[in-house]
């Protein structure tokens, strides 16, 4: 018999939708880190070639800023936590504080916190109460005075002075007296006071014109003073601060205009360690408190003007103590730089290294930002040394010449003279608001018996820095002007690009100003500064007090104020103000003394 036939086969199922899910034997899926991990590199092995070298590339720049944030925060924290051990590895020779200055500041109640017999970790701030005096009650007496303060500044003083440790702590810096340093000669005490008597006198009431400058300055001060006392810089906005060096600098800086405006004001050296490198050419950064100096943590590099705008001070430095190591070390920089190759006709680069010594980024010329004062100080030297020193004369001569020949030029349609700049052959009409310096550098000149086309230079560079000014619609100048070299119907001689229109209250074109009424004495220098002063106090005064770096010259309606103070506003160009508006010529004689490029006054230095 047969077997009997098979059943049939069941109906096929219907069908379904359905997600079918594989699984090991003996393991279950418990979301462990290793599957993530095959499956994150599953989906990066997915990724194109271009799209994983964007994220890698992304990765290491974030990276690289985070360590050099933290390379930052770590030497900003080694300036200021003032521990002995570093302090001693890294301590400089340093200048002694003068007992004759120390006593004073003691008197002064609101300095009381900062002198102390020992160092202190924290102490607070507090402004000192101005002594605001007419500058006419200077008592008869007071030249006397003062000789007995010297005498007892320069070592005259009993033997009291030898146990003298006070320590003058400010941010994180630290001025300790030197023991046994040597003292100035009589001859150098003697010069002090003649050259002291020479640059100042009793100046008269101040007009005016000048009581305007008083009283901006004292609504600077205010807002520094209230919101800012003993930081670098005030941000009027926010009624806040901000730092650079945390030394202070406002004050610093506004100290000699406090004096100069009759605001009377009690009144060092941790800076030689810059000089510490191979080729004697200074770092451009010093912690004055811990003594270390360093280039910036980007380049090796110094720019030209850093290391040869220091010549006037350390110079007049070892003429007062009679100590001649800061003047050497100064001078040795002057003559290193003259003697250097990569010059054109007297110009010079930008940067210079501190390794090697020799010029870097050859062939880019200018006179703004990073070489303006290289030019200024050749000058300077010359006047401030009794015209003895021919080299700095004749490297400046030479350094005009090559500015008419490679950087002067002519815009349209109104033809204003500019300076611009040079960038391996190529010509760009660009001209930074610094450069404005130059007007009144080379009226000076012309003032000490320099060729008078030099003058015609400084009178036609000094209308176009009155323009880059009267051309906005506040009144104030961009930090950077482009000139037009062609004539066109729809073109200003001057325009402004939008990230170039902010305007830092910067004092290069006063500065000029203050020159070139000096040496001319035509009352429309005085005019324009006071047209200046007008802008500031009706776009950058902020009530509360203060002025504000604005964004936006050529806006009216909306300057959109930066926030920012700068230092140089209340020690530059309030004081250049001032001396323009004085209608005594002799308050600051330029026969007797010289203005550094932070426009604080050094004597000009006697024949021997």
């Amino acid at each position: 018999m047969y077997p009997p036939p098979p059943p049939p086969p069941p109906p096929p199922a219907p069908h379904r939708d359905f997600i079918s899910v594989t699984l090991s034997l003996g393991e279950s899926y418990d979301n462990s880190k290793s599957r993530r991990r095959r499956s994150c590199w599953r989906k990066w092995k997915q990724l194109s070639r271009l799209q994983r070298n964007v994220i890698l590339f992304l990765l290491g720049f974030l990276i690289l800023c985070g360590f050099l944030y933290c390379l930052q925060a770590a030497d900003q924290w080694k300036a200021l936590s003032g521990r002995p051990a570093e302090e001693q590895k890294m301590k400089p020779e340093v200048l002694p504080v003068l007992p004759a200055i120390q006593k004073e500041i003691t008197k002064s109640e609101g300095f009381s916190d900062i002198v102390s017999q020992k160092r202190q970790k924290h102490f607070r701030r507090g402004p000192p109460h101005l002594q605001i005096r007419p500058p006419n009650t200077v008592s008869k007496d007071g030249m006397q005075d003062d000789a007995k303060e010297r005498e007892t500044a320069l070592g005259k003083a009993p033997q009291e002075e030898d146990t003298q440790k006070a320590i003058i702590s400010w941010r994180g810096a630290v001025i300790e007296p030197e023991q046994a340093t040597e003292l100035p000669s009589k001859r150098a005490e003697a010069s002090t006071s003649l050259l002291a008597f020479r640059m100042w006198k009793e100046p008269a009431p101040p007009n005016e014109r000048q009581k305007g400058v008083i009283e901006a300055f004292l609504h600077a001060w205010k807002g520094y003073r209230k919101f800012a006392w003993g930081h670098d810089e005030l941000k009027p906005v926010s009624k806040t601060f901000s730092e650079w060096f945390g030394l202070g600098l406002t004050l610093i800086d506004a100290l000699d205009t406090m004096w100069i405006l009759g605001l009377k004001q009690d009144f060092g050296n941790r800076l030689m360690p810059a000089f510490t490198t191979p080729s004697k050419i200074p770092y451009s950064d010093v912690n004055i408190g811990t003594g270390f100096a360093h280039s910036p943590q980007w380049t090796s590099d110094s720019t030209v003007a850093e290391v040869t705008s220091i010549q006037l001070e350390f110079r007049e430095l070892s003429r007062l103590t009679g100590i001649k190591k800061f003047k050497e070390a100064v001078e040795e920089v002057t003559k290193h730089i003259h003697s250097l190759s990569g010059k054109k006709d007297g110009l010079v680069p930008m940067f210079i290294n501190t390794n090697s010594g020799l010029f870097t980024h050859p062939g880019v010329f200018t006179l703004g930002a990073r070489a303006d004062s290289y030019y200024e100080y050749l000058l300077k030297q010359w006047i401030q040394g009794g015209k003895k020193e021919t080299q700095c004369l004749e490297d400046y001569v030479k350094a005009i010449e090559g500015i008419k020949a490679h950087l002067v030029q002519h815009s349209q349609p109104g033809k204003l003279t500019f300076v611009g700049e040079l960038a391996h052959g190529r010509f760009n009409a660009k001209m930074d608001h610094l450069v404005c310096f130059l007007p009144g550098t080379l009226a000076l000149g012309v003032h000490h018996g320099l060729p008078a086309d030099h003058m015609d230079l400084a009178q036609a560079l000094m209308e176009t820095c009155y323009q880059m000014n009267r051309q906005m619609e506040t009144g104030l100048s961009p930090e950077i002007a482009h000139f037009n070299l062609y004539p066109r119907a729809d073109h200003k001689d001057v325009e402004v690009k939008p990230a170039d229109r902010h305007n830092l209250l910067r004092p290069e074109t006063v500065e000029s100003l203050f020159y070139l009424y000096r040496v001319t004495r035509d009352r429309k220098y005085q005019d324009w500064g006071w047209e200046i002063l007008q802008s500031f106090n009706k776009y950058t005064r902020v009530p509360s007090g203060g002025y504000s770096s604005i964004n936006n010259v050529q806006n009216s309606q909306k300057p959109e104020p930066r926030d920012k103070m700068e230092s140089f506003f209340v020690g530059e160009t309030l004081k250049y103000l001032y001396l323009l508006f004085s209608d005594d010529l002799e308050l600051f004689s330029l026969d007797t003394c010289v203005f550094n490029t932070e426009a604080h006054p050094l004597p000009i230095w006697a024949p021997a």
